[in-house]
Order: C-alpha cells, then structure tokens, then sequence
C-alpha cells in the first residue's frame, strides 16, 4: 500500500512539474509571435521570436509609424517609429477584427509588423535573416473590444522546406484563475499523497 501511494505522489508531481516546466517554457524561436493581453486598463502587444526573410520578397524600405488596424490585420510592434525594410509574397488572414487605426502609447525593441490585407511585412532595416527580434508596444486607456480586436489566433506563413516560416498573433484571453487553481489542485494531491506516506 505505501509503495502504490509513493508512485501515485511521484506521478502527480511529476506531472505538476511537467506542467509547470510546459507554461514557463520559452516560446519557439523558428518563427515570430506577438501575443495581445490585456494589463490592467491597458492592452499590451508582446512580440519575440525570428523572421526567415530568404524566401520573401524584399520590396522597399522606408519610415513606419506603429499602429494597430485589425481591420487590415495590420499590427507593429516595437518604437513609435522606426525605418523599416517591407517584404512581401506571404499568405494569411486580412483581417482581425473591425478596428480602425490606433496608434501606439509606447513602445521598444524591434520594430516588427505584419499587414495582411496589403501582404507586406516589415522588419528594422539590415536586419539579418533568421536574427532573433524582441518588441513590446502598449495602447493606453484600451480594450480588445475598443480596439476592434476579434480574440483568436491568427497566422501568415511563407517558404518553404527549411526556409518556411510564420508570422502569428495570438489574441486569447489568458484565464490566470482557471490555470492557478489547477496547479494548486496538482500540488495539493501531491502534498497530500505525501502526507499519506509520512
């Protein structure tokens, strides 16, 4: 009996670790995503990851403004400004929602950006392919309903073979209470299997 209780509370830790290691796990780096989330009064864009620029098609460069369009399905992130390089030739969705344009509050890191409904992607100027990219951009006194913002998740792809890669935007509204109560739920058993055994 207290060998079964033993393996019933290495499982269920094991499986609180797993879970745990899965949510504070890194995002891929093989492609670029820029997570939307509401902070207090504010929406706040988060984007990391790379951009396999070999397979695009480089068009022209030039000065961007940092805005946000769903109903483009255009989205910077990064500076107020910055000059850019623009490619094209990806495929996607052209819209994510009914909002008009809004300007960014404030921003930092790389200025990287997708329009969807115009197929251009914007990344800072010489920058390097497959180069890793960190952005933030915060849009003050907002929601995703004042922003026109349709939650879901949306995603331009391009290449192919080794040089494929994605572009996505990832506008689910996280349930903190739900995740936290169901850690807590796998740590307690895990407590309690071993007090059992004690």
């Amino acid at each position: 009996m207290a060998f079964r209780i033993r393996i019933v509370g290495a499982a269920t830790l094991g499986a609180a670790l797993l879970i745990g290691t899965g949510l504070c796990a890194p995002p891929a780096q093989a492609a670029f995503t820029v997570t939307l989330t509401q902070v207090g009064p504010n929406v706040v864009a988060t984007g990391s990851g790379t951009i396999n620029t070999t397979d695009l098609h480089r068009m022209d460069a030039g000065s961007a403004l940092a805005t946000v369009s769903p109903y483009f399905a255009h989205i910077d992130t990064g500076p107020d400004s910055a000059v850019v390089v623009v490619y094209s030739d990806f495929s996607g969705p052209t819209n994510f929602g009914n909002g008009p344009t809004t300007f960014e509050t404030s921003g930092s890191g790389d200025f990287v950006g997708i329009n969807g409904f115009l197929h251009v992607l914007s990344v800072p100027a010489n920058y390097p392919s497959g180069s890793s990219l960190m952005a933030t951009s915060t849009y003050n006194n907002a929601t995703f309903s004042s922003l026109g913002i349709m939650v879901g998740t949306y995603v331009w792809t391009w290449g192919s073979g080794a040089n494929a890669d994605s572009f996505t935007l990832e506008t689910t509204v996280p349930e903190p209470a739900t995740l936290g109560l169901m850690v807590l739920g796998l740590l307690g058993a895990g407590f309690a299997g071993h007090k059992r055994r004690n």
